[in-house]
């Protein structure tokens, strides 16, 4: 009777000793796979009718150079690849002025509207290259020109004050016209294109291609081709900028067979098959412009506007205008020299 109470203790203090079983928490369940069916649409490609509707409010620049001497159809090209009298010649030209004693540079402006989008498009012109007995050194004033359109765009960029959008008046391309002599380049478009190469995006081009035979035209772009080969002048589009295989791969095609563009330009319609189409009226038929059996116009066209105009802003930017500011902040301690001019619009904005 006495072992009872003793047992009845101990199993007290032995369950007071060990705890009571706890319940296991909870193991959460393993997140789900994001699914795109169970978030839905996000909308990321909405991105690009965002930046087109961006790029139409502010509209596009493009300035283009033709050079060559007097006689090779510059302004008649330049109407035919904008379709729009856009030429010096076009904007009050007096046929009686006379040939400039020295290389002047002449910039018209326009603004063509197609389908909604605004393009200021500048060209510039370039009197007296090649036309004088002495053409030593002729091409120092285009260069001039085409550097004192990065400084103005540096200048722009370094200032404490800003523009939202800064003016470009920077040479995007230059059309330099060789004469269709059948033979060679003289020896004035290899200096030229030697020197310009560096600073600006040439596009060779054989000028009034139908002065030659098919047989001659072919012979003379092959012979082009080699002798710039030979002189180490890279024209546009450069084999180094080219950003990946696709790129290089139709860059090369346009390289190896289509440059120099040899072209015809007229900007007078005639009636073929029932058509109106753009050409020269020849005692043997109608030389149409932009058919390619008859000249590689189109080609060109597509060249400079349809595919690669914004590829050649960009090389203009980051290649030619890049090196030039490098060059240009390298040489004075990192900024360019400050006017008078800067130097008061400096003190007005502290």
């Amino acid at each position: 009777p006495c072992a009872g109470p003793v047992e009845s203790k101990n199993e007290a203090a032995m369950s007071e000793l060990v705890p009571e079983p706890r319940q296991k928490p909870a193991v959460p369940m393993k997140p789900m796979g994001i699914n795109a069916n169970l978030l839905g649409y996000i909308g990321i490609d909405t991105i690009i009718e965002q930046m087109r509707k961006k790029t139409m409010k502010t509209g596009f620049d493009f300035n283009i150079m033709v050079v060559g001497q007097s006689g090779l159809g510059k302004s008649t090209l330049v109407n035919t690849l904008f379709k729009s009298q856009v030429s010096r010649k076009s904007s009050g030209w007096n046929r009686e002025e006379k040939i400039p004693k020295t290389v002047e540079i002449k910039a018209i402006g326009h603004v063509i509207e197609e389908g909604g989008v605004k393009m200021k498009l500048t060209v510039i012109d370039t009197p007296g290259f090649g036309d004088q007995i002495n053409n030593e050194n002729c091409w120092e004033p285009i260069e001039k020109y085409i550097n004192e359109q990065y400084e103005k765009f540096l200048k722009e960029e370094v200032n404490i004050a800003r523009k939202k959008r800064i003016p470009d008046t920077r040479v995007h391309c230059c059309l330099y016209f060789i004469s269709p002599t059948g033979h060679s380049l003289r020896p004035l478009d290899l200096e030229f294109m030697k020197h310009l190469s560096k600073v600006v995006n040439i596009i060779p081009v054989i000028a009034k291609a139908d002065t030659m035979t098919l047989e001659e035209k072919i012979e003379f772009k092959q012979r082009v081709r080699k002798e710039l080969e030979v002189n180490g002048i890279e024209f546009y589009p450069q084999k180094e900028f080219d950003e990946d295989l696709e790129d290089k791969t139709e860059n090369d095609k346009i390289r190896q067979e289509s440059m120099p563009f040899a072209v015809v330009g007229s900007d007078k319609e005639y009636q073929v098959n029932g058509k109106r189409v753009l050409g020269r009226k020849t005692p043997w038929g109608i030389i149409e412009v932009e058919n390619l059996t008859h000249c590689e116009f189109a080609l060109l066209r597509d060249f400079v506007i349809r595919t690669h105009l914004q590829d050649l802003k960009e090389v203009t930017h980051n290649i030619h205008y890049e090196t030039y500011r490098a060059k240009r902040l390298n040489d004075n301690g990192g900024l360019p020299p400050m006017t008078t001019e800067t130097e008061e619009s400096h003190e007005s904005n502290l």
